[in-house]
């Protein structure tokens, strides 16, 4: 999550939260065998989560974190390497990339020169990515330009955007290359790869996992939500992207697993000697249902799976048993802090009382009134008082 946790060392971040989809190489302490040649292709990363394989045909001295200059279809780019070895054909089967297939070649090992420019165009990328916004916007396109790459050569721009629907977007390539004098590529992503291209932190205070480790894109619908009995708020369920969170998916498995062994009925109904009760809620992990009372207000019983499905089989029998409600303990840690922190109280971002404010005219005033003589008014003596009068 950025250099603050572990600081940059070879131009990388320690922790690897600097890069996107980080595939970590177990393998990069192990000597191969003398009669196996190392693997020649490399995989080597642009920006954002955008990867792809080279052949390093000629045996450049590489590694991981180093820059590289690479063929494109006309021209070069710049890329650094993030895999190389023996995991690159676990990449390449993971991807359904041919190992036999044709792979654009590693030209060399990025110069002084080389590093300068990619650091020119990366200064370019924002400029130009707003006023490519600005002439999208006379142009009256329905459409948003989230993102825009170079080329290492400046020969072309890839721009990146997001719609809806169908654009017609042929006259906006022709003002761009207008305006930046390069080739102009457009491409269409999807609201999660948006989402994972520019990277953000979620809800949970980590980094997205779309941008991290998640690269393919499962359907999530309501219904994970509700096999997991969340709150259908679409402000707590909607991730960065807009769309419903990924991480719905991740324990889904395991509720309806365990949902296996409740009882299929939607508000299943009991019959107890005291009268009808319905369900109100059910908790999965602790195996738990609850039951109100269904013509009258009353407290809610808390029964287990078990015993549902007991009382359930009485009910088919005719049978309207007395209910015996389990009640769990909690059972609370209780912490000494008067050791740690001192004779200071617990409570005290308890109290309610807010400062009183100074009142610096009443201040004012008892300055003023110090300087003038004191006179001793005479006070009348009530008959019932009890007390005689200052003198």
């Amino acid at each position: 999550m950025g250099c603050g946790s572990g600081g940059c060392s070879s131009g990388g971040c320690s922790t690897g939260g600097c890069n996107k989809l980080n595939t970590f190489d177990w393998l990069v302490d192990m000597d191969l065998p003398p009669h196996i040649k190392p693997y020649d292709i490399v995989e080597v990363r642009f920006k954002g989560t955008r990867k792809e394989y080279y052949r390093n045909f000629h045996h450049h001295d590489i590694t991981n974190k180093d820059l590289v200059v690479v063929e494109m279809e006309n021209g070069y780019d710049i890329g650094e390497v993030s895999l190389k070895g023996e995991l690159v054909k676990l990449q390449l089967k993971k991807n359904q990339i041919r190992e036999d297939g044709e792979f654009r070649k590693i030209i060399r090992r990025a110069n002084d020169g080389d590093i300068a420019r990619r650091k020119e165009n990366k200064e370019l990328e924002i400029p130009t990515m707003y006023k490519a916004r600005t002439i999208a916007l006379e142009l009256g396109l329905s459409m948003k330009l989230s993102d825009v790459e170079y080329q290492g050569d400046k020969r072309k721009a890839t721009f990146y955007y997001t719609a809806e629907d169908r654009v017609d977007f042929r006259e906006l390539i022709k003002r761009l290359a207008e305006s930046f004098k390069v080739r102009v590529e457009m491409k269409q992503i999807g609201y999660r790869q948006e989402a994972g291209r520019l990277g953000a932190i979620g809800s949970c205070g980590r980094e997205l996992c779309c941008s991290t480790w998640l690269t393919d894109f499962k359907l999530v619908n309501t219904n994970a939500a509700r096999y997991q009995n969340l709150s259908l708020n679409p402000l707590k369920l909607s991730g960065q992207c807009g769309r419903l969170k990924c991480c719905l998916n991740f324990e889904l498995d395991g509720y309806m697993e365990a949902l296996k062994d409740f009882p299929v009925e939607d508000n299943l109904v009991l019959q107890f000697a005291d009268g009808e009760y319905k369900s109100v809620k059910t908790d999965i992990l602790k195996r738990m249902m609850w039951f109100a009372p269904r013509e009258h207000g009353g407290e809610w019983k808390g029964l287990t799976v078990e015993q549902v499905k007991e009382y359930k089989e009485l009910n088919k029998q005719g049978v309207k048993p007395e209910v015996v409600v389990i009640k769990k303990e909690l059972k609370i840690a209780v912490v000494d802090f008067q050791n740690d922190m001192g004779t200071e109280s617990l409570t005290r971002l308890d109290d309610n009382k807010k400062p009183q404010k100074k009142n610096n005219k009443n201040r004012n005033n008892r300055n003023k009134n110090k300087n003038k003589p004191k006179v001793n008014t005479p006070v009348a003596v009530q008959p019932n008082n009890p007390l005689p009068p200052k003198k």
